[in-house]
């Protein structure tokens, strides 16, 4: 399994390249870390995922002395591998540049929402394909354009009021069960995408 993962580091070394210099420029002008991390996991995940996607690759990936686990668990744990880069990248970036560490609570946030979201698609994608998860993403962008600019005008300051919120909350029982909560769910996206994937014919 370690040389699938590999194999996706390797086939997005590229876009790697490209991202992660942006997001460290994106620390210099002092972005926003939270919104622009989530944005770039997910898309160097997606990406991976995007790539392998094609009849042709799982007809050869399932031509391998792979199992199927194998092929499924690789993307989860690469996906963990490109989360790592992203968090290690706003922290390196964030100390060279502002000369202080990024609070622990905004990496978890991160990682967190960045896992969730891994959970709900890849089990959608494998299931059906992600560019239907391409078209419900573009139908939720509409929605929520049309409610914050007809229903509801603040609701990006809204949202910035419960994230903030969310990450004053110092209470380390809250952030346990957020985190577990969070890898159980990780777990079980895992294997019912090893589910769905034992069961699709190529």
């Amino acid at each position: 399994m370690l040389h699938l993962i590999r194999k996706d580091i390797v086939l997005q070394k590229y876009t790697l390249l490209i991202l992660l210099p942006i997001l460290f420029l994106d620390v210099f002008f002092d972005g926003s870390r939270i919104y622009v991390g989530i944005l770039f996991s997910i898309a160097i995940i997606m990406q991976s995922f995007l790539t392998d996607e094609k009849s042709s690759v799982h007809y050869l990936l399932n031509s391998l002395p792979y199992t199927r686990k194998e092929i499924v668990s690789s993307k989860y744990a690469v996906a963990c591998v490109f989360i790592f880069l992203v968090l290690l990248t706003i922290f390196i970036g964030n100390l060279v540049i502002h000369n202080e560490l990024v609070p622990w609570g905004q990496l978890l946030f991160i990682a967190g929402f960045v896992a969730v979201f891994i959970s709900l698609a890849f089990p959608f994608s494998y299931l059906f394909k992600s560019q239907y998860l391409m078209i419900a993403s573009i139908v939720l962008f509409v929605l929520y354009f049309i409610t914050i600019s007809t229903f509801i005008p603040d609701l990006n300051d809204r949202i910035r009021g419960i994230v903030q919120t969310l990450l004053s909350l110092d209470d380390a029982l809250l952030y346990g069960g957020a985190i577990f909560s969070v890898i159980l769910l990780y777990c079980f996206s895992w294997m019912l995408s090893v589910r769905i994937y034992h069961r699709k014919v190529f």
